[in-house]
Order: C-alpha cells, then sequence, then structure tokens
C-alpha cells in the first residue's frame, strides 16, 4: 500500500511539476502537493494581501488630468480687415448666393452675416469670422474668382494717365484699369470706376470734347435715365447708371461711359465745363 502511495504521488508530480514533501522530523506529513507558482503570481484561492474578500482593483488606464479642450481653428479674417484676400472672400461667397453686396474689399457686417449664414448651413461654428476651416469648404465649393469678379463692383486702382491727359482740364477714361480721372493741368483731382459699352455697341475712342451737358437726361433711343449726362460723342456721354451701380461690371452701356457713384459724378458734373476735353483710350 505505501509503495502503491509513493508511486502515486511520483506519477503525479512528474505530471504536474509539483515537489512531493516527506514528512517532517516530527513524523507529521505535510500537505502531500506543493505547487510552485512563478514569484509575483497570486494563486487563484489565495486571499489579497491586506486581508478581505474583495480582488484588488485593476491599475487605473490614465491619468485622472482634465482634458484639454480642442484648440478652435486659426481665423484667417475678420470684421474690420481689409484688403486683397477679403475682396477674394465675398467673390466666391457671391458666388454661393450667400453675399449680394460687394467685393468691397472690406470685412463689413455683410461679409460677416454671409459668413455667419455659410457656417451654420453646413454644422459649422457660426461665429462670422472666416477660419482656416470655413475658408477650406468654401473654397472646395467654388471656382477662382478672376480679376473683375474682385472689382465687381470698382475699386481698383486706375492705370497711369494716357500723355495725352497731362495739360489742360481733361476727362481722361481708360478702357483697360475701367476708370476715369478728372484732370486738370496735369493733376488727377478725383478717380472713379466706370462701364463701357458692349461688343455691340462699343465706346468709341479717340480726343473729344464736352459739347453739352444734361442734369436730368433720358434717353430718346433706349428711354432710359441719364442723370448728370456729359455729351462727348454722338450720342454716347458720361453719366450716371442706376444698373452699373447695381449690377457692376456684369452689365454694359450702349456705348456711354457709365459711373455708379452718384456722389462722385454729382461733383464732378459741377466742376466740367462744355469744351473741356474728353480722352478714351486703352
Amino acid at each position: 500500500m505505501g509503495r502503491a502511495f509513493t508511486a502515486g504521488l511520483a506519477v503525479l508530480a512528474a505530471l504536474t511539476g509539483c515537489t512531493v514533501q516527506a514528512p517532517d522530523g516530527e513524523g507529521k506529513r505535510r500537505s502531500p502537493v506543493h505547487i510552485e507558482l512563478p514569484d509575483g503570481t497570486p494563486s487563484q484561492g489565495r486571499t489579497p494581501a491586506g486581508g478581505g474578500d474583495t480582488p484588488r482593483s485593476a491599475p487605473p488606464s490614465g491619468d485622472d488630468k482634465p482634458r484639454a479642450a480642442p484648440t478652435p481653428p486659426h481665423v484667417l479674417w475678420s470684421r474690420g480687415d481689409t484688403g486683397r484676400d477679403v475682396r477674394e472672400l465675398q467673390a466666391r461667397l457671391r458666388q454661393v448666393a450667400w453675399l449680394f453686396e460687394g467685393p468691397t474689399g472690406t470685412y463689413d457686417e455683410a461679409t460677416q452675416r454671409a459668413v455667419s449664414g455659410f457656417q451654420g448651413k453646413r454644422g459649422l461654428p457660426r461665429t462670422g469670422k472666416a477660419d482656416a476651416v470655413t475658408w477650406q469648404r468654401l473654397l472646395g465649393m467654388t471656382r477662382e474668382p478672376g480679376h473683375w469678379d474682385l472689382y465687381l463692383m470698382g475699386g481698383q486702382t486706375a492705370d497711369p494717365p494716357d500723355p495725352r491727359c497731362r495739360s489742360g482740364r481733361v476727362l481722361c477714361i481708360d478702357k483697360t484699369s475701367r476708370t476715369l480721372r478728372w484732370m486738370v493741368d496735369g493733376r488727377t483731382v478725383s478717380t472713379m470706376a466706370v462701364r463701357f459699352g458692349s461688343q455691340g455697341t462699343p465706346t468709341r475712342e479717340g480726343v473729344f470734347s464736352v459739347y453739352w451737358k444734361s442734369r436730368d437726361h433720358v434717353s430718346t433711343l433706349y428711354d432710359s435715365p441719364m442723370p448728370y449726362a456729359m455729351f462727348f460723342s454722338g450720342g454716347q456721354a458720361v453719366h450716371f447708371s442706376a444698373d452699373f451701380a447695381a449690377r457692376g461690371y456684369a452689365g454694359a452701356s450702349h456705348g456711354c461711359v457709365n459711373v455708379r457713384d452718384e456722389a462722385a459724378i454729382a461733383q464732378l458734373y459741377a466742376q466740367v465745363r462744355n469744351g473741356d476735353k474728353v480722352v478714351v483710350s486703352w
């Protein structure tokens, strides 16, 4: 019997990797099997250190510091900013029908409202400020505006005056920059944006003179108002155009030189005399 028991323990030890413990010196038999586990590995039935029946909790997965708020996107332009980039923003907002004024080159209240509306429609924070995220979304929905999209309602810089404008009293009109300079003895008194005739009814070029002024003129040919008209070649005149004021370079005249700034042409009309020179050039 003793041999059989000892043999059984030997088999068990071989199978489990355990060590058989012999009786101690007092003849008491120890636990027949001692399972050797890797250091620091708790046995399934062992009570956790510190007592109690509750197993140790898992270590925290991370620190308990509060998370930092996401960094808002960089603001590119906001109310009060000016310049060519603001013109492009306004021109692109016009393309998607969020802005109907300008471009003026000044980030005004109308531009702020347009940006806010565009942002809200696309689930972006309605800040009214053109940040990097808003700008990228707008770029993806619009085309690159051309020069006259940026200056649809005027505001462009005048080119240097034609040499024929350097002396005397002259309405110096430049088709390339679409501007009119009022010059006296080589000095520019005022400058304003102008619009010309279409390809079918072009504004004539050359040197002319003002031969008739008509403050509240109405065209007998087209039955359209021509306020502050200053005629220089047949039926062609420099005059205020409500259509130019409303649509900018999206339209054209029937050959006249249109001015969209009514206050500016009112002052010009008061200064120009019959006989003053008119130069129309490219």
